[in-house]
């Protein structure tokens, strides 16, 4: 008899009917233990109790207090999803219902009425499927591990070799390994600059146990010195970095990853953030991230640490030399990561580190490896495991959506078929940081985005999105990116990926800019209106850039007539044909608008004289349209250090404008003091003051 026919595996059924949950009982009561539950919240608190303990769920969907659906969100919340499989079982039959709970993760889905042998043949495939899982997971993660222990191990003995010929304590090895581990996870947190994920963690903590392997070609009489060292013994001290250097580049194996890591460790542990390291003399981010890790910890660990020469300095005296530079100049980043990480590394330093591995990553590693087929198993197993992902992909597709899901460990992006298709990339992608399709279609900087907006949330706050334009069959179309960050469950959780979905907002965002754009411009002329033209100015005025500014008021003479004479119609075009010159007139940067019947707005920045750059413009508007001389008046404002307010600006171009037309129309006129008092044509600025508010009539 088999290990999982022998195991009495618990299930949980979950169903507001006594008559139903009897009926299960009854029917699985011999070979599974069964706990039940009336509701959605009795099963919650069932599974915070006992989630390890339980190896299926069967779920109603409609209960008291909360109902399926509600339980499936809380098991994915908690993550409960991935290690326990839930079959519902329902009266509801309805597609939506269906399409609902498949995509909250449930295995499988039996409509009430049912065979018994259908729901005691489908409770044996889905739990002997999950046994196998983890089976198969716990046999390979054993696997890395040992490879791991054993690659470890060899790497440790070396470096205690080194360590017993130099007369310190072998723990040193292992300080430097557990604060090499913690500084870079902490900076990882920080920063995506130098792609720490936690493969690339493990193999720099592993390869800094070899920092110091270069001294087994020091002189015994230079290295166990008890005293200081004289110039030329530290000079030949200094040779062990190169020594290390050399002896790895020797190997036999090269391009491994651990070795290159190892190399850049042996040879520039040394060096120093300000180049006054060795031994080439390195400076900044010229310096590997790993040697620069191992650095700092080689220094907090000889600091800390009871040498012939010295005492063991506390923790807090260690940090305070190093950040005040006593021993040395440190990337800025790695010090905020020494001082945040103090207490976790006071504490493994302190307790003494241990060689362990991390299991947890390395059944992550290997559940991946399995999702993927990468394992040999049976065909009954893989025949399951593909029939729940034709499941999601047939969910998925008629979803319309682009549904993803990406792992920092090993790196892979995995796209839901239709969204693939949309996309034209494939649906599995390794490393999807160097995917040129990949790179082409979401772009770099959406991905940086995307991870920098989901490390900064937290387990209790996963959920994030933002806007960003994503190239769709040839076209950048918009696309809201709506995605959940996902956590490790380690005691101090850590960002593992993301899953999500992107959908398609182009429609909705240029309808959105067609509403802005009309509550924003001229229906006639396209141009801005007289707010957003006082808001886009007022912007501008703000700057402090040192730069002049001049607004002036364009108005048509004897409109009026025009529109009595021709019509409206023809009017109209005489608007629009005005705006267009207008707009060719002047620069991208400067400001069109009409602010009123036949009044325009123009505001521009000049640097030279703008008696000549409003000359040009006015003469531009000058000529005939369909037969109609084009008369205009204009006055112009500038402004000022003291003046740079629209109001006071279209104030004074408004009283230049009233002198301009009082004196006989057809030209242009800047503003002076002496203008001041007039009646004015558009600013309400001392206009209601004059004559009981009179305006005159120009026309």
């Amino acid at each position: 008899m088999s290990n999982e026919q022998k195991q009495r595996y618990t299930i949980l059924v979950a169903d507001d009917s006594d008559m139903n949950r009897m009926m299960l009982r009854e029917m699985l009561k011999d070979s599974y233990d069964i706990v039940e539950a009336a509701d959605g919240l009795q099963a919650l608190a069932i599974l915070q109790k006992a989630e390890q303990e339980i190896s299926l769920i069967l779920l109603d969907i409609v209960m008291p207090n909360m109902d399926g659906f509600g339980v499936l969100a809380a098991m994915n919340k908690y993550h409960w999803i991935e290690s326990v499989p839930v079959i519902m079982i329902s009266a509801e039959n309805t597609q939506t219902y269906i399409e609902r709970a498949y995509d909250l993760g449930v295995t499988d889905y039996i409509k009430r009425p049912f065979d018994a042998m259908v729901v005691r043949r489908r409770v044996v495939n889905t739990i002997m499927l999950y046994a196998k899982q983890k089976r198969l997971v716990g046999m390979v993660a054993d696997q890395i591990y040992q490879k791991e222990k054993n690659n470890n191990l060899m790497i440790t003995i070396l470096s205690h070799i080194v360590e017993f010929r130099n007369g310190e304590s072998g723990l040193h090895v292992l300080h430097i390994q557990a604060m090499t581990g913690i500084l870079l996870k902490c900076l990882a947190h920080k920063t995506d600059k130098y792609k720490l994920d936690q493969e690339k963690i493990n193999l720099i903590s592993m390869a800094s146990a070899l920092h110091d392997v270069g001294k087994i070609g020091i002189p015994a009489e230079v290295l166990n010195k008890p005293g200081k060292l004289t110039n030329e013994e530290f000079a030949i001290m200094k040779r062990h970095s190169q020594m290390g250097a050399d002896m790895l580049r020797d190997v036999p194996i090269q391009g491994e990853p651990l070795v290159e890591y190892a190399y850049e460790i042996c040879r520039w542990h040394h060096e120093r953030y300000d180049g006054r390291g060795y031994p080439d003399g390195l400076k900044g981010e010229n310096i590997p991230i790993s040697a620069q890790i191992v650095a700092l910890a080689d220094v907090y660990d000889a600091l800390t640490s009871q040498r012939v020469y010295k005492p063991a300095f506390s923790h807090e005296k260690a940090l305070e030399m190093i950040c005040n530079g006593e021993c040395g100049t440190f990337q800025p980043l790695l010090l905020e990561c020494l001082v945040e990480s103090g207490d976790a590394i006071h504490q493994e330093l302190g307790g003494g580190s241990e060689l362990r591995g991390d299991q947890r990553a390395l059944e992550n590693v290997a559940a991946e490896m399995l999702r993927h087929k990468e394992l040999s198993t049976t065909d009954r197993t893989l025949r399951m495991l593909e029939h729940e992902r034709d499941k999601y992909q047939f969910f998925a597709s008629i979803s319309q959506e682009i549904q993803f899901e990406f792992m920092i460990n090993p790196p892979m992006l995995t796209i839901s078929k239709w969204g693939a298709q949309r996309l034209g990339i494939e649906e599995d992608i390794v490393d999807p940081y160097s995917n040129t399709r990949v790179l082409e279609t979401y772009g770099l900087e959406n991905m940086e985005t995307t991870a920098r907006i989901a490390r900064a949330t937290t387990p209790e706050d996963p959920v994030s999105q933002y806007e960003c334009e994503i190239l769709v069959e040839g076209e950048l179309r918009w696309h809201r990116i709506i995605f959940r960050s996902m956590w490790s469950e380690e005691e101090t959780p850590e960002y593992i990926g993301v899953i999500g979905k992107a959908l398609d907002i182009h429609e909705e965002r240029r309808r959105m800019l067609e509403l802005e754009h009309k509550a924003s411009h001229d229906s006639l002329t396209g141009l801005l209106n007289r707010g957003a033209a006082q808001e886009a100015i007022q912007r501008l005025l703000n700057e402090e850039n040192g730069r002049q500014f001049a607004l002036a008021i364009v108005d048509l003479d004897y409109f009026k007539q025009v529109n009595d004479q021709r019509g409206h119609i023809f009017g109209d075009q005489v608007l629009e044909y005005i705006a267009q010159k207008l707009s060719q007139s002047i620069r991208q940067e400067d400001i069109a608008a009409r602010v009123g019947g036949d009044e325009f707005l123009i505001f521009l920045a000049y640097n030279d004289s703008m008696e000549v750059v409003i000359d040009r413009i006015f003469r531009t508007l000058q000529g005939e349209y369909e037969g109609l001389t084009l008369s205009f008046s204009m006055g112009i404002a500038s402004s000022t250090p003291e003046d740079r307010i629209y109001e006071v600006l279209l104030h004074q171009a408004d009283q230049a404008l009233y002198s301009v037309k009082r004196n006989g129309r057809g030209h242009y006129q800047f503003y002076d003091s002496s203008m001041e008092g007039m009646l004015s044509v558009l600013s309400p600025i001392e206009s209601s003051k004059r004559e009981g508010g009179k305006k005159e009539e120009y026309v």
